[in-house]
């Protein structure tokens, strides 16, 4: 009997919890943010989640991105490329994290600074989530062939990462043309990136097998 079955099963089962847990963090995030920030502090939605930060909601902003961001890091694809991908998107999501944006009243030079890195980050982090689906997670063992399952979770991780690509140009056409206008009262940029977030954690909870998995697989 090959001894070392159990310990690979085992790994493999833990490795699509980390997936998973990844998954469940992104869904759940906008929704944690908004009902807690209502229920501990006031009602009322912030125009991004990014703004939680300065609200009573801001440790699990924090602690959430940073956990996603050590998930993230140990990430491993068939290439190296693909851990280098996601050791980049541990950094920009950690970036997010600590790097907080630009308070609406009275910034400071330091502040401002910090902001416009935290846009950065957050920019780097949304592109990151986009390759992830479209690209690496799409990818086949080439010793296995590709099951229907795999086929249809490759539908799941485009529909995402292209609802992630989308909302990403919505949100720089909304900063560079529309800001300031009509459609503030409306979060826009609260509402695109809960859409971006959550497509990654669902993107993510199909790579775990939370959804999708395998009908023959043990």
């Amino acid at each position: 009997m090959d001894s070392t079955k159990p310990i690979d099963s085992s790994l493999v089962l833990s490795y699509l919890g980390l997936r998973k847990a990844i998954g469940i963090i992104g869904i759940a995030l906008p929704f944690v943010l908004v009902v807690g920030k209502v229920l501990l502090e006031s009602p009322g939605i912030q125009p991004s989640i990014s703004d939680y930060y300065y609200t009573v909601m801001r440790d699990v902003f924090v602690g959430s991105l940073c956990a996603i961001g050590v998930f993230l890091m140990s990430y491993r694809g068939y290439t190296r490329h693909d851990d280098v991908v996601g050791n980049l998107a541990c950094v920009f999501a950690i970036g997010v994290a600590l790097f907080p944006t630009t308070p609406d009243k009275n910034p400071t030079t330091i502040e401002l600074m910090v902001g416009s890195a935290h846009y950065c980050f957050a920019a780097a982090f949304f592109l990151t989530l986009a390759y992830f689906c479209l690209v690496l997670f799409r990818k086949t063992d080439p010793s296995k062939p590709m099951t229907n399952r795999k086929r249809q979770r490759n539908g799941v991780y485009v529909t995402c990462g292209t609802i992630i690509l989308v909302c990403i140009v919505l949100l720089a056409i909304y900063a560079i043309f529309l800001r300031g206008s009509s459609i503030d009262h409306l979060d826009p940029i609260f509402w695109l990136e809960a859409t971006a977030i959550m497509s990654f954690g669902i993107s993510w909870l199909t790579k775990g097998e939370g959804i999708l998995k395998d009908k023959d697989q043990t």
